[in-house]
């Protein structure tokens, strides 16, 4: 198999670090960004010039623009550009700040944007390559307490699923990863938190369970290096896969809900009509 070239943001640690690890580890090159290259530093040392670290904060479109460019000079062409820089939000909807819900959106749907536009012109030019777009259960179904998340990650969907019929023709594809709970650090340390509200008190002990019932189970992140690489290597990709066992569930309950609802409301449907 022709090796392939990967621009991985956010690549520090969680699914870039480990998709970063399994492209380099087959013999494939990495144009890995994170907002802190030193970061990097092992993974330098150990794979050499396969490995390209770059100091990104995707938040930031000309810096964008000039890291897949340098990317691009460097190693000749891009085959995979994995947009996976993004983090979680935790709070009610009335609790979420205009600074803390435009942060969301600016780094989970503008980074992805900022850098899809910039790979694309090499990809059409080249007539191949694959934007992977790292989404979530949480782009398919929506839940309490991350509702400015959720919103991120509908918005990647969005663009993303309109993306692929355009790039279509050029010989890109387009796949949103959308996995459920995963051991990394999304909840952790790099999750934000908006300041509670005491009315929400108890239904935020609530949502917190139905979280822990959500993820009782997380995936290995490790593991997830495989599949990201079959996902790639295949001859014809899928727009939407889901990672762990668990969304599959919650998207068929979801979609069953939606269809049933429409389904009673046809008739208001149709006197909207006219």
């Amino acid at each position: 198999m022709t090796s392939k070239t990967w621009f991985i943001t956010g690549a520090s640690r969680g699914f870039g670090r480990e998709w970063t690890i399994a492209a380099l580890e087959r013999g494939d090159s990495v144009a890995a960004t994170a907002r802190d290259a030193a970061t990097l530093d092992d993974l330098a040392a150990e794979y050499g010039d396969r490995l390209l670290p770059l100091t990104l904060d995707v938040d930031d479109r000309a810096a964008d623009f000039a890291a897949v460019r340098q990317a691009h000079e460097h190693f000749g062409r891009l085959d995979v550009v994995v947009n996976n820089a993004g983090y979680g939000h935790f709070g009610m909807i009335e609790e979420v700040t205009e600074a803390e819900a435009r942060a969301q959106l600016e780094t989970n749907v503008f980074g992805a944007l900022w850098i899809t536009q910039a790979a694309l012109p090499y990809l059409r030019e080249q007539g191949s390559g694959h934007i992977i777009q790292v989404s979530s259960i949480g782009g398919i179904s929506a839940f309490p307490l991350v509702g400015i998340y959720n919103a991120s990650k509908w918005a990647l969907e969005g663009f993303s699923q309109s993306l692929a019929q355009e790039v279509a023709d050029f010989g890109i594809h387009v796949t949103l990863v959308e996995p459920g709970g995963f051991d990394t650090d999304w909840a952790g340390s790099s999750a934000r938190h908006s300041d509670p509200l005491p009315a929400y008190e108890a239904f935020r002990e609530k949502a917190l369970e139905q979280r822990k019932q959500r993820v009782a189970t997380p995936g290995d992140p490790h593991a997830s290096g495989a599949a990201i690489l079959r996902v790639v290597d295949a001859e014809q990709p899928p727009l939407r896969v889901f990672f762990g066992t668990a969304p599959l569930a919650i998207a068929e309950r979801d979609y069953a809900s939606r269809l049933e609802t429409w389904r009673e409301w046809k008739d208001v449907a149709e006197l909207a009509q006219g």
